[in-house]
C-alpha cells in the first residue's frame, strides 16, 4: 500500500494528482462488464436496464420481492451500468402536467421579479431553472405536490440507494430549441468541487462520496433524442480517480466519443449514480422545450446541497394528506412516500439538552412526527405547534 514509484513518491501521493489519471485504466473499467442478473428488467438499450413500471407494482407490494427488486437497482447504480430508467413511472401523468402547470408559473413570476436562475455547467439565461422546486411546488400547490410525490417508484429506488430517511430535493430545468449541450461532469458532493479541493480529500471519501446522493430526472415532455436528453457514458462510476479526472480534454473527448442517449417519454424517471459521468444535451429541435424536474436526493447520513424548510412544507400537505386517507384517494403506501418526500427523516442533528432520546437511542424525526399526527388524526393547530416545538427542541 506505500509502494515507491519514480522518485520517491508514493502510489497514494500519485492516486492525489490529476496528472495520475489514466485514460487506459478508465478505458480499461468500461470494459469490464459485469456479470449481474438482471431479472426485473424489461429490456437493455446501450447496456442500461430499462424497467417498464406497468409491471412493477405487483412487485413493490410483495415485502420480500421488492427487496429483491431494490437490491438489483443498487447492483445496477454500484457495480453495472450506473443508470437506469423507469419508464411509465408515472402510468397516470396528470400528476405531471399539474406540476408542469404549476413550475411554468413559478418561471413567469421570477421572470418578472428579475430572478435569473444561475446553472452549475450552463450560462445564467441559458435556460430556466427553478432553484428548490421541491419547497416552492409544496407551498403553492400542496395538493399537486401530494399527488406528484405519491410514486412509489421513485421513493422505492431513492431507498434502494439511500436506505431510509433520505432527503429529497429538486431543480426543475427546461432547455429551450438551440440550448447548448454541458460538458461532461459527475455530480455533487466532490463533483462540485475544484481538481485541488477534491484533491485534499483521501482516496476513501472519493470512494464514500457516490454513497450519500441519488441524480434522478422525472420527464416533463417527450424528450426525443433530438431534444437532448442526458448523456451517459455507462459503467463510467466505477473509475476511482473519476473526481479528479472528469475536467481533463482527454477524459471528455472519450465521453463525446463513447456517450450515450436514450429517448425519454413524458413521466419516464432516469436515475443514476452521481459519480457516472454525464452531460445534458443540445436541444437541435425547433418545438421541443425540454423539461425535466431533476431529483438530486440525499442520504440521511449526507448534507443536502438545498434549505429547504420542510416544517412549512410539513404544515402544507398536513390537510391535504388527512383528507386523502379519509377519503381513500391514498393508500398508506403513497402516504409513505409523501412523507419521505417532504419531512426530515433523521433525528440528528439535534439540540439533546432540550430533545433527549425518549424510550430509545434518538428522539423523534419529523416523519415520525407527521406520521403520528395522521395516525391520530390530529387537527391541524396541534400538529403546528408540535413542529415548531420540536424545531425549537433541534435548534442551538
Amino acid at each position: 500500500m506505500n509502494a515507491t514509484k519514480q522518485g520517491g513518491e508514493t502510489l497514494a501521493e500519485y492516486w492525489y494528482r490529476e496528472s495520475g489519471c489514466s485514460l487506459e485504466a478508465f478505458s480499461d473499467q468500461l470494459r469490464k462488464k459485469p456479470d449481474l442478473e438482471l431479472r426485473f428488467a424489461a429490456k437493455t438499450e446501450c447496456e442500461i436496464p430499462i424497467y417498464d413500471c406497468h409491471g412493477l407494482g405487483e412487485v413493490l407490494a410483495d415485502p420480500v420481492r421488492k427487496q429483491t427488486l431494490q437490491a438489483e437497482w443498487a447492483n445496477v447504480l454500484l457495480d453495472g451500468a450506473g443508470v437506469l430508467i423507469l419508464k411509465n413511472a408515472f402510468q397516470d401523468t396528470a400528476p405531471v402536467d399539474e406540476a408542469t402547470r404549476v413550475f411554468e408559473e413559478i418561471i413567469r413570476q421570477e421572470r418578472e421579479s428579475g430572478t435569473h436562475g444561475a446553472d452549475h455547467f450552463a450560462k445564467a439565461g441559458a435556460n430556466d431553472r427553478i432553484w428548490n422546486a421541491q419547497q416552492k411546488l409544496c407551498l403553492q400547490a400542496p395538493s399537486v405536490f401530494v399527488r406528484y410525490f405519491s410514486n412509489a417508484f421513485i421513493a422505492s429506488v431513492a431507498h434502494a440507494w439511500l436506505g431510509p430517511g433520505f432527503q429529497m430535493t429538486s431543480q426543475v430545468n427546461v432547455v429551450r430549441p438551440g440550448g447548448e449541450a454541458q460538458q461532461a461532469h459527475r455530480d455533487y458532493h466532490l463533483g462540485f468541487q475544484t481538481v485541488e479541493e477534491a484533491q485534499r480529500f483521501p482516496a476513501h471519501v472519493h470512494t464514500m462520496s457516490p454513497f450519500l446522493t441519488l441524480q434522478g430526472a422525472v420527464a416533463h415532455s417527450d424528450m426525443p433524442v433530438e431534444s437532448g436528453p442526458t448523456k451517459l457514458l455507462p459503467f463510467s462510476q466505477r473509475y476511482a480517480q473519476g473526481y479528479l479526472a472528469w475536467r481533463r480534454p482527454d477524459f471528455r473527448n472519450f465521453f463525446e466519443a463513447h456517450c450515450v442517449q436514450l429517448p425519454l417519454a413524458k413521466g419516464d424517471a432516469l436515475f443514476f449514480n452521481p459519480a457516472l459521468f454525464h452531460a445534458a444535451g443540445a436541444n437541435r429541435t425547433s418545438d421541443v422545450q425540454r423539461m425535466a424536474n431533476l431529483l438530486q436526493i440525499s442520504s440521511a447520513y449526507g448534507r443536502a446541497m438545498e434549505s429547504v424548510d420542510r416544517t412549512r412544507m410539513c404544515e402544507a400537505v398536513y390537510p391535504i394528506l388527512l383528507e386523502y386517507k379519509a377519503n381513500g384517494q391514498l393508500t398508506a403506501t403513497d402516504i409513505d412516500s409523501v412523507i419521505a418526500s417532504t419531512a426530515e427523516g433523521y433525528a440528528f442533528p439535534t439540540n439533546l439538552d432540550r430533545d433527549p432520546p425518549a424510550g430509545g437511542l434518538a428522539p423523534a424525526s419529523q416523519q415520525a412526527l407527521l406520521r403520528r399526527a395522521l395516525d391520530e388524526t390530529w387537527p391541524q393547530s396541534m400538529l403546528c405547534e408540535a413542529l415548531q416545538l420540536q424545531a425549537w427542541k433541534r435548534s442551538s
